[in-house]
């Protein structure tokens, strides 16, 4: 082969090359950006911070098999107690009604009508039914330990899933601790009491009702 057609056969080679080196490095760029681009998703798998959500961090809606028993309409049902403070909400929820006679006997119930953006953890008739009769009926007639009991259930801020009620220690009216962790639906306070309706929302606080009495640490 002479000189000039071992020239035209390289050109022709490199004529071949060349867009393929350019689409493989155009490939990598595209691949590098996409990766580092704002908007590009770290994982597709479902997370409890990956539920609907508000500004805050809190779910929208109520959640939780408790939430079933909550009248649909009225001034018990979600809407309606939206627009009460929480005792008087409370008061309009069938299945509040021991702890609202507990907390109009420790003559609590103005304070929590007017305190602001607080959370209480509100424990069913069926959490009261937990405590022996003997127990509840002496609980009931001391007013500074029904005081004291009832106080441990509220927080001082909102408290709301997924972020608040998911992990954190908070101080109560009664100034103890509680402490909350779970994630998705699924929440306990002091590992032991079960949320069963949460975030549920009153013209003055969050209310976390619960399946069980929580009991300040001695």
């Amino acid at each position: 082969m002479n000189i000039r057609a071992r020239r035209l056969a390289t050109a022709v080679v490199a004529a071949a090359v060349l867009p393929l080196a350019i689409t493989a490095c155009s490939s990598d760029k595209k691949s590098s950006a996409d990766s580092s681009a704002p908007g590009a998703p770290a994982s597709a798998t479902p997370t409890a911070s990956s539920m609907p959500t508000t500004a805050a961090g809190a779910m929208d809606k109520p959640f939780g098999p408790g939430c079933a028993a909550v009248p649909a309409d009225g001034a018990g049902s979600f809407d309606g107690m939206s627009k009460d403070p929480v005792a008087t909400a409370a008061s309009n929820n069938p299945a509040l009604s021991t702890l609202v006679a507990a907390v109009q006997k420790a003559g609590l119930v103005d304070t929590l009508n007017n305190a602001q953006n607080i959370t209480v953890f509100a424990p069913t008739n069926d959490a009261f039914a937990k405590i022996p009769k003997a127990t509840l009926d002496k609980l009931l007639a001391d007013k500074a330990m029904l005081t004291k009991v009832l106080t441990y259930h509220v927080v001082g801020q909102p408290v709301k899933a997924p972020d608040a009620l998911g992990h954190g220690t908070y101080t109560t009216l009664e100034k103890g601790t509680l402490t909350t962790a779970g994630s998705g639906e699924s929440y306990k306070v002091n590992g032991t009491a079960n949320v069963v309706c949460g975030n549920v929302s009153t013209a003055n606080a969050t209310v976390q009702i619960i399946d069980s009495v929580l009991m300040p640490p001695q």
